[in-house]
């Protein structure tokens, strides 16, 4: 599978199963602390891999960001080994974004945690739709 992108406005949901293809698509060899090359020596499992998941800004050769810059959330699919762990992960990277959506406001807690666990249930549908013959039928609702 390559790369899936979904725009969701304030940020860009991508989706693979090799977490080296998050370099390809912004072609680049780093970003953000991280590496193509330690990528792609990096076993890639469903157990583990260099990058499970990400949520940042999307790399720019300066290196320098602002809040006005676009942003991404990568979610390896590879990592998405049954329901539980798909979860957890989906959950895990969006509330990264979320805390930046909510310009890191910890007053604004309960909005934080409903906002990213509501975007939690559309990327998990996302999923479920990309992988229909997962071992997990059931949609949370």
């Amino acid at each position: 599978m390559i790369m899936q992108a979904f725009d969701f406005g304030h940020y860009t949901l991508l989706m693979s199963h090799d977490p080296c293809d998050l370099f390809r698509y912004y072609n680049v060899t780093e970003m953000h602390g991280l590496s193509l090359e330690e990528c792609e020596k990096h076993p890639n499992t469903a157990d583990d891999s260099y990058i499970a998941g990400l949520s940042n800004f999307v790399p720019k050769a300066s290196g320098y960001y602002n809040d006005s810059d676009d942003r991404f959330v990568y979610i390896n699919l590879t990592r998405c080994a049954d329901q539980v762990q798909t979860i957890t992960l989906i959950m895990h990277e969006l509330m990264h974004h979320s805390f930046w959506l909510h310009n890191y406001d910890l007053s604004r807690e309960e909005e934080i945690i409903s906002w990213a666990e509501s975007e939690t249930h559309i990327v998990h549908n996302i999923i479920q739709q990309l992988n229909p013959k997962t071992k997990w039928k059931k949609t949370i609702h």
